[in-house]
């Protein structure tokens, strides 16, 4: 009796290592996967693996298999498969990569069908404290998703709002660091792109490899830069016209209302001094171009819809 007590203690003992073991695997990846996590790759891709090759070990290993009966083995497998599945769909949303036909390439517009009524709100220079968040409530209140290109300085001084918003499901983009408009040497460029890059990811988890260069220039080192590097350099096709300083809010709502054609990208900002205009104007814009028949995609879905038409 006491041995068949004893082995009844074991086998519950057990299965709280189990317990344990499958908590521990949950902590560890989620703690690889936190952006500036210096330990190991911080890749989502590496992490999976890692888990996957822990999943094989708990499973093979006999005192797991041993635990209480096959149902905690089993639980055990189904609970790290779950926690795959988070992995998989997290790392998608938070990696902008475009189509592989536009890798490398300048993009003004989507080529869409007339018959496709989408277009595409672009916001340029934030995270900006104020303006950004009153432009998100103004984005949450109409269902509207938008682009976000974003400068490092700003995201240095802004963190939190970058990482509002990526939650609220925004796509962003990469807009150098200090936007300079100045010819600048191959080094230069990489430094204000690639330090961009990794402030992005370090403070949202954010891959992106969709690129506008300050002030639209394209010849000063920057765009044939991130084109080596098969970033897509996002153009626009429509300007609201928002940095004109002597231009009323209606101004911009006209401007956007009468350029507005399936797949067009906008260009607005939120960032580089106050805005105030622009977040007066963006209620009425999206109003407008709804009236018109129009739904809203971010720059990556509009690609993918044109890449899809195209195949």
């Amino acid at each position: 009796m006491r041995g068949n007590h004893l082995f009844q203690k074991l086998k519950k003992e057990w299965r709280f290592v189990a317990i344990a073991l499958a908590a521990a695997t949950i902590s560890f990846i989620l703690g690889m996967l936190m952006p500036g996590n210096q330990q190991g790759s911080g890749n989502p891709a590496t992490a999976a693996m890692q888990v996957q090759n822990l999943n094989q070990s708990l499973t093979v290993n006999p005192l797991v298999k041993k635990v209480g009966d096959n149902q905690t083995a089993f639980n055990l497998d189904r609970t790290i498969e779950e926690l795959l599945t988070v992995l998989e769909s997290k790392e998608k949303l938070l990696t902008f990569v475009p189509p592989e036909q536009f890798q490398g390439t300048t993009v003004f517009e989507g080529k869409v069908k007339d018959s496709e009524k989408v277009i595409a709100l672009t916001v340029d220079d934030g995270p900006w404290p104020e303006t950004t968040e009153q432009m998100l409530d103004i984005f949450k209140q109409n269902d509207v998703k938008a682009t976000f290109f974003w400068l490092g300085q700003s995201i240095e001084n802004s963190p939190d709002i970058a990482r509002r918003v990526v939650a609220e499901g925004h796509a962003i983009g990469n807009h150098t660091w200090h936007h300079w408009y100045d010819p600048m040497d191959a080094a230069t460029a990489a430094n204000e792109i690639d330090r961009t890059a990794k402030l992005i990811y370090e403070t949202t988890g954010v891959k992106t490899t969709f690129f506008r260069p300050p002030g639209g220039v394209l010849n000063n080192g920057l765009a044939k830069y991130a084109k080596e590097q098969n970033y897509a350099v996002v153009m626009w096709s429509v300007t609201s016209a928002d940095t004109d300083p002597r231009a009323q809010p209606s101004a911009f709502v006209n401007n956007v209302l009468k350029g507005a054609k399936p797949g067009a990208i906008v260009l607005m900002h939120d960032g580089g001094g106050d805005r105030y205009r622009t977040i007066k104007a963006l209620p009425e814009m999206i109003a407008g171009l709804k009236k018109q028949g129009y739904r809203f995609v971010t720059v990556p879905e509009l690609l993918e819809m044109q890449g899809e038409s195209a195949a």
